[in-house]
């Protein structure tokens, strides 16, 4: 995640006793700067933009009114302050969302409530435009959902951080090979997205913002959710797909439970319909070093629900495998 920290610039601070006149030798001074930070023992308590700033001084009084004065008298008193850690999405919706006089004002950032620096609106915009193109090359086109790259970094930010609780879920659907073979790629990708939605909304949507959905490719999915309770999760989803599914098959292959079709091995045989699995790992009891390590883990455990012909999820713990899994609807 990019975040406004990342792309922080220094202009010139002044104290809220500085006069307008220092301040309007410092934009003579600095041309081509657009703004100065007032604070108070590192702290921003204001914000002074040069336009704004020879607006008000070039008023019919405004130079004798003001030049001789502290320039609390003249900065912004509320300009909009973040925090080094927000994503830049998220600053640019709140500077975007600013009336229009103040449109193109400074963000100024703080770490922990002191002032580290601040954003221009065209830089902001500019890495804002970057890590939309970069999203874009690394998002699966079916799904939307980020793909291979942005799934390894999430997972690495979450090992990273040792006092990260999270709960990783691999998600597959069993026998899909055999429905695309059956009724088409396109209504295979139908499924795929309609997958791709139901973990979405019953993962992104109810959980907080550090929760992650993934498309690895084809049938695959994984999910990342900072706590440890993926059960309920695990469950809705689950009793979710198994509605959802219906609308996938005709009447007859629905009521039979199967598709007649080639199997894997080239023969004819019963394919049960496709079935959600969910290979669940944790950090509560172990801690992981790397994805290498989660993932022949993940590919352990979804063997264990595969065994299963319907919808389940499998949790893993150190060496014990306990089999959780939710009842066909």
């Amino acid at each position: 995640m990019v975040t406004i920290g990342d792309i922080i610039e220094k202009v010139p601070v002044v104290s809220i006793e500085t006069k307008s006149s220092e301040v309007n030798q410092i934009f003579e001074d600095l041309p081509d700067l657009e703004g100065i930070v007032v604070a108070s023992e590192n702290q921003p308590v204001g914000l002074v933009m040069k336009a704004q700033f020879y607006q008000k001084i070039s008023t019919k009084y405004g130079f004798d009114l003001f030049m001789g004065r502290p320039i609390d008298l003249v900065m912004d008193t509320a300009p909009l302050i973040v925090e080094h850690t927000e994503a830049i999405t998220v600053v640019s919706s709140k500077a975007m969302g600013r009336s229009q006089k103040n449109l193109y004002d400074y963000v100024v950032v703080t770490k922990d409530q002191m002032l580290k620096g601040i954003v221009s609106i065209k830089n902001l915009l500019i890495k804002l435009a970057e890590v939309q193109v970069n999203l874009a090359m690394y998002t699966n086109p079916l799904s939307g959902l980020p793909g291979n790259v942005l799934i390894e970094e999430k997972m690495n930010e979450f090992l990273t951080t040792k006092q990260k609780e999270f709960s990783f879920l691999y998600v597959d659907l069993d026998h899909f090979k055999e429905y695309n073979d059956t009724y088409g790629f396109k209504k295979g990708d139908l499924l795929i997205k309609e997958v791709a939605n139901l973990l979405s909304k019953n993962i992104l949507l109810i959980d907080d913002r550090d929760a992650f959905v993934g498309h690895i490719g084809g049938d695959d999915f994984v999910a990342i959710l900072p706590h440890y309770h993926y059960e309920e999760i695990c469950q809705l989803i689950i009793q979710e797909y198994e509605i959802r599914i219906k609308q996938y098959y005709d009447p007859h292959d629905w009521n039979n439970k199967f598709v007649y079709t080639k199997d894997r091995n080239g023969n004819f045989n019963k394919i049960p319909l496709v079935a959600l699995s969910i290979a669940t790992i944790t950090n509560q009891n172990h801690i992981y070093h790397s994805i290498d390590e989660i993932s022949k883990i993940a590919a352990e455990v979804k063997k264990l629900c595969k065994l299963q012909e319907d919808s389940c999820y499998v949790s893993y713990d150190l060496n014990a495998k306990k089999d959780c899994c939710a009842p066909q609807q």
